[in-house]
């Protein structure tokens, strides 16, 4: 509320987060006018050619594309939810670098044993972001049993998914990204 007039006004909060759902939003469109050609061009990893610089440009886009809208809303659902909180506590620098990281490091290994198949969306970032807001109160060589919890519960549900039910989720890419989110919090722990 701004009190010298007493209205409310909208604040642009949290600039990486929604800068992050903008980016993704707007692949969602380009992706729908190319018939999907701009998330197979930039927004995919998959096995290509490592002399092809798009490859590079690809282990980082693919967390910008979706395969369709209910992807996109499910995604971004969760990631405006933990992500305020996280820019907040970690300023923007340091969730650009859990959001590059964690894209880095799924696509990476995507690429690297899945060469068969596409793998597009936020989700590991996601999931990074859910590990890492669990860990948040992280001090004095004191850990918190939400983290405890959520880890257990998270890494069990998505370990059980993997075996258990065939989708075209990669819940490889979930663990990934929460074990990505949980190290980059005790880094930024240990760091102050």
């Amino acid at each position: 509320m701004d009190r010298s007039t007493g209205k409310y006004k909208i604040v642009l909060n949290s600039p990486v987060v929604l800068g992050f759902a903008l980016i993704c939003t707007v692949a969602m469109v380009v992706s729908l006018l190319t018939g999907g050609r701009s998330n197979a061009l930039l927004f995919s990893v998959y096995r290509s050619s490592l002399s092809d610089p798009l490859t590079y440009f690809r282990f980082f886009g693919h967390v910008f594309g979706h395969a369709d809208w209910s992807h996109l809303l499910g995604n971004m659902m969760l990631l405006l939810i933990t992500g305020p909180m996280l820019e907040e506590y970690y300023k923007g620098r340091r969730l650009v670098a859990v959001i590059a990281v964690t894209a880095f490091v799924t696509g990476l290994v995507h690429f690297i044993f899945f060469p068969n198949s596409m793998l597009l969306g936020a989700s590991g970032v996601v999931f990074a972001f859910i590990i890492l807001a669990s860990i948040t109160g992280f001090k004095n060589k004191e850990i918190p049993l939400t983290f405890i919890l959520v880890a257990l519960l998270y890494l069990g549900q998505q370990i059980y998914e993997g075996i258990a039910v065939a989708d075209n989720v990669s819940q490889l890419t979930h663990i990934i990204g929460g074990v990505t989110g949980a190290v980059m919090g005790w880094i930024y722990a240990r760091k102050g």
